[in-house]
């Protein structure tokens, strides 16, 4: 099961046939390449590399460029790797676009980096309770509280909740409807949000929850 590789634009407002006003985030997926193919008797496994977007050629390295060059394709600012039940469907070179893979009505597990917040207490991180905001507690209505026990275990337990980094991380989004695919300006218009800041990667493809349940 393969995906394309676009770039979030932003979010906006489509009507539905029915007059419905919905929200949707709209991603621009250029053509992309197939850069490589993967067999079991070489590779050990079936896979297909596709590219997106492009590169200059002064930001290419020789490695990677001698790599799109084997392909024969326009070096590409994105890079990912599908992994597919059988290759013989891919060739080198190859030109996916949005309409060969998706239509209107379709749902789809959409990929990518969340957008960064700094450090972050476990209030914002978690969605803990606050304390309470009356006599007798002073300074600390917004700690976590304990965060463990005294001398058995003796330690605080990996994963424990606690305030850090929050965002800027790859996550997943599954079971959005395509409302609309333009495929003359190479836009998808996805149902809700999706991860990521306008500009950032995208990693779009059928959703597999719903494949799993064949609907």
């Amino acid at each position: 099961m393969i995906g394309l590789l676009g770039r979030k634009i932003g979010m906006t407002r489509v009507f539905t046939a029915e007059g419905v006003s919905v929200p949707v985030s709209v991603v621009e997926v250029h053509p992309n390449r197939v850069s490589q193919v993967k067999t079991i008797d070489a590779d050990g496994y079936s896979a297909v590399q596709l590219t997106g977007g492009t590169k200059k050629a002064s930001k290419v390295s020789k490695p990677m460029a001698g790599h799109f060059a084997k392909a024969e394709i326009e070096a590409g600012d994105m890079l990912t790797e599908f992994h597919v039940e059988s290759e013989d469907a891919y060739t080198l070179g190859q030109v996916i676009s949005v309409a060969d893979l998706f239509s209107a009505g379709q749902y789809v597990d959409v990929s990518g980096v969340s957008k960064g917040k700094g450090f972050a207490g476990t209030v914002k991180r978690y969605n803990f309770r606050t304390q309470d905001a009356t006599h007798g507690n002073s300074r600390s209505h917004r700690v976590p509280g304990s965060i463990g026990q005294n001398q058995t275990p003796g330690r605080v337990f990996k994963g424990k909740k606690m305030a850090g980094h929050m965002g800027n991380a790859h996550c997943t989004t599954q079971s959005l409807e395509l409302v609309r695919v333009d495929a003359e300006r190479n836009l998808l218009l996805i149902k809700g949000a999706i991860p990521g800041a306008p500009g950032s990667r995208v990693e779009i493809k059928p959703a597999i929850k719903k494949q799993a349940r064949g609907e």
